[in-house]
C-alpha cells in the first residue's frame, strides 16, 4: 500500500481495499464468512476475533469498541493521528509498508462470473498511479488499455482492462488480478515476419516502454494472457520466421520456453535479459539503466 501520490483525493483513498490494507500492516483474518473478514482487533488486545471488515461495503467494525467506519477512520485510530497527518504521512512515505500488497488472483471458477459493467478511458487516479509504479508510460496505457467497472457475486470493482482477441479482458488493479470470459490470447499483426511473445500484458507494455517516444518499429506481438495458451497460440507463431520469447522466469514460464524451443530453430529465448528477475516488467522497474535512459532489449537471432 503506497499513498505516494500527493494528488490522491479523499475519495480515492476511501476506495482502497481494506483487507489488502490490513495485510500490508501485517494483519490476516482469523476466519472469512461470505463477505465478512474477522480479525483479532488491530486496535486493542483480544483473544477472540471481533474486528470485522465487510469487503462488499469496504467498511470495518470493532465489536469490542463499538466503533467502525472507512479506511481513514481506521487509520486515525491505528496511528493515533489526525486526518491531515494520516494522509500526509502515508502519501509521502512509501517505506511505511515493508512489503508490497500482493496481487490476489481471482480463482478461475469465479472468472466466468465476472460481469463487465462499463468500459471507459483510463482516468482513475489510483490506477494511473499503479501504472506509474510499474514504469508504464501513460500514453502507452491509454493506447492499449481501458478502465473497467465489473462485478463478481454482486461485489463491484474497477481495474485496468486489456482486451483479448475474443473480446474478454485481463483485469488488473493494485490488489487484484482477474480475467473475464471469454479468456484468450491477444495478437497484433502488423504484417511482420517476426513476432515477439509475452506471457502477460504488463510485459508487453514494458517492452513497448523501452523504446517509447522513438520511431516505432511495426512488430508483430502475441500476449498469451495465460501460459496455458502456449500450444493454442502455436499456429499464430508458426506463421512467422522468427519468434522472440519473453516469458516469465518462474517454473511454468521456463518449462513453456523449453517446450517452444523444441519446436524449432525459429524460436529464441530472450529471458537472459531479466534472468535475475521474475519477468520483464520486474526487471524494468528495478533496472537502473531504464531509469536513466531509454533502452531496448537486444534481439538474439
Amino acid at each position: 500500500m503506497n499513498f505516494s501520490n500527493d494528488h490522491l483525493s479523499l475519495d480515492d483513498v476511501k476506495t482502497l481495499d481494506m483487507v489488502s490494507y490490513l495485510h500490508s500492516l501485517g494483519f490476516e483474518p482469523s476466519k472469512v464468512v461470505h463477505d465478512d473478514y474477522w480479525y483479532l482487533s488491530p486496535l486493542r488486545n483480544e483473544k477472540t476475533a471481533s474486528f470485522k471488515i465487510n469487503r462488499r461495503l469496504n467498511r470495518w467494525y470493532d465489536h469490542g469498541m463499538g466503533q467502525g467506519g472507512n479506511i481513514i477512520d481506521f487509520g486515525i485510530l491505528f496511528f493515533k493521528c489526525s486526518i491531515g497527518e494520516f494522509l500526509k504521512e502515508h502519501r509521502g512515505n512509501s517505506t511505511q509498508y515493508h512489503s508490497p500488497v500482493p496481487v490476489l488472483d481471482i480463482p478461475e471458477q469465479q472468472q466466468s462470473k465476472i460481469t463487465i459493467l462499463r468500459e471507459k478511458p483510463l482516468q482513475s487516479t489510483v490506477l494511473l498511479e499503479y501504472l506509474k509504479q510499474r514504469k508504464i508510460p501513460l500514453g502507452l496505457a491509454f493506447k492499449f488499455c481501458s478502465e473497467l467497472s465489473y462485478s463478481i457475486r454482486d461485489h463491484n470493482y474497477y481495474g485496468i482492462g486489456f482486451k483479448n482477441d475474443l473480446g474478454g479482458f485481463e483485469i488488473r488493479n493494485p490488489y487484484f488480478k482477474s480475467s473475464s470470459s471469454p479468456k484468450g490470447i491477444t495478437s497484433y499483426d502488423n504484417n511482420n515476419k517476426e513476432v515477439v511473445v509475452f506471457e502477460g500484458f504488463m510485459d508487453f507494455l514494458s517492452y513497448k516502454a523501452m523504446n517509447y517516444g522513438l520511431q516505432e518499429k511495426k512488430e508483430n506481438f502475441l500476449i498469451l494472457n495465460s501460459i496455458s495458451f502456449l500450444d493454442k497460440a502455436r499456429p499464430f507463431m508458426e506463421k512467422h520466421k522468427l519468434v522472440q520469447l519473453y516469458l516469465d522466469q518462474d517454473v511454468p514460464g521456463q518449462n513453456a520456453t523449453k517446450r517452444a524451443l523444441d519446436w524449432g530453430r525459429k524460436y529464441h529465448d530472450q529471458s537472459a535479459l531479466y534472468k535475475e528477475h521474475k519477468d520483464l516488467n520486474d526487471w524494468m522497474i528495478n533496472s537502473r539503466q531504464t531509469n536513466s535512459k531509454k533502452t531496448k532489449p537486444g534481439i538474439k537471432r
